[in-house]
């Protein structure tokens, strides 16, 4: 029982590993791409650029602020959020938690760059002709795609146990 406990735990934080990685060789690699100038902006189709922008909101760049105390607040306020996920990981014993362990995986990778870089690096530029989505990164996606599943989840979980009473 213990050593099944043990393979568990080792294989969510290689999952969550690879998706931190994933993130940060994506994030290098743009970064050194602009290292040259601040400014970064390539084609890759008519959907697609790759514009960077630094980032001092949450994800899509929301609630972004200069003052250093709300920056600050937002990033203890990630934290918190990441050590519940942590908790709610360990507490639940089902799918769901892959759901939660792209979504740790991916705020993770935006929590190093809010550390470390004190802003979080986007570059990925979705628009159709004029109209642009927000710019965005690959932890992004991550936490976005297990949101969508959790709420996809909790939808049919909740009309299964409405039908079975």
């Amino acid at each position: 029982m213990i050593l099944k406990k043990y393979k568990q735990i080792l294989f969510y934080l290689i999952m969550v590993l690879i998706i931190f990685l994933l993130d940060r060789v994506s994030k290098l690699y743009i970064l050194n791409l602009a290292e040259n100038s601040e400014i970064l902006n390539v084609y890759i189709s008519s959907y697609l650029n790759f514009y960077l922008i630094w980032n001092k909101g949450i994800g899509f760049g929301l609630l972004s602020f200069e003052q250093s105390i709300i920056y600050n607040s937002i990033t203890f306020l990630i934290i918190i959020i990441n050590v519940i996920i942590v908790i709610i990981i360990f507490k639940i014993n089902n799918f769901t938690s892959y759901f939660y362990l792209l979504i740790l995986g991916g705020s993770l990778g935006n929590l190093f760059d809010r550390l470390y870089y004190s802003a979080v690096p986007d570059f990925i530029d979705f628009h159709i002709g004029n109209h642009h989505w927000f710019i965005f990164n690959l932890a992004d996606i991550f936490v976005s795609i297990g949101i969508f599943f959790l709420i996809i989840s909790e939808i049919f979980v909740k009309k299964v146990n409405i039908n079975e009473s």
